[in-house]
C-alpha cells in the first residue's frame, strides 16, 4: 500500500497551530466592554518546539540589552548548524519576572513561525460588570476560553 501521508517540511511542523487561551486586554473607558486576545503557553511552545526540531535541538537564553529589557534568544540546529532569533518581552501584572521570561520566549518563538496563526484570530469582546467578564445573562464568566469555545461551536452549528 503506497503511503500517502506527506511529510511535513519544518515551516509547517513550527507553524502548525497550538492550543490557544483567551484573556482580556484591555476595557473601554466606560468599564462596560473588554477586548479579548487569544494568546498561548510557553510549555506548548516548549511542546511544539520538541516535537518540531527534537528536545536537543533547541536552546533558549536570556540578557539584559542596553535599555534593560530582557532578550530571549532562541536557537534551533538545522542541519547541523545552530540559528537563532531573538525577541524583548514585557512583564506582566502577576508574577513579573515570570511572565517577562515567558513573553520574551514566545515572541521569540514567533519569529519561528510558533503561535503566528494567532494574529489571523479575530479580537473578541465581552461585556463587562465589576470588571469581570459577563454573557449575555448577566453571569460571570468563569473560563474565557470556555465561553468563546462554546460560541464557536454554536455557531459552526447554524453555519451547517
Amino acid at each position: 500500500m503506497e503511503n500517502t501521508k506527506k511529510e511535513m517540511s519544518l515551516e509547517e511542523k513550527l507553524k502548525y497551530p497550538i492550543p490557544h487561551k483567551w484573556k482580556i486586554q484591555s476595557f473601554n473607558k466606560s468599564g462596560t466592554l473588554a477586548t479579548c486576545v487569544a494568546y498561548i503557553d510557553a510549555r506548548d511552545v516548549m511542546d511544539r518546539l520538541d516535537r518540531a526540531v527534537g528536545i536537543e535541538n533547541w536552546q533558549d537564553s536570556y540578557y539584559r540589552d542596553p535599555q534593560g529589557r530582557l532578550v530571549c534568544r532562541l536557537g534551533l540546529k538545522i542541519n547541523g548548524e545552530w540559528i537563532y532569533k531573538e525577541d524583548t518581552g514585557t512583564s506582566g501584572d502577576f508574577e513579573i519576572e515570570k511572565s517577562e521570561y515567558s513573553d520574551a520566549f514566545k515572541r521569540s518563538a514567533v519569529k519561528w513561525g510558533i503561535g503566528r496563526f494567532l494574529y489571523d484570530l479575530p479580537i473578541r469582546y465581552v461585556k463587562i460588570a465589576n470588571k469581570k467578564p459577563i454573557d449575555d445573562k448577566g453571569e460571570i464568566i468563569k473560563d474565557l476560553t470556555k465561553y468563546f469555545n462554546l460560541a464557536n461551536k454554536k455557531n459552526e452549528r447554524l453555519a451547517d
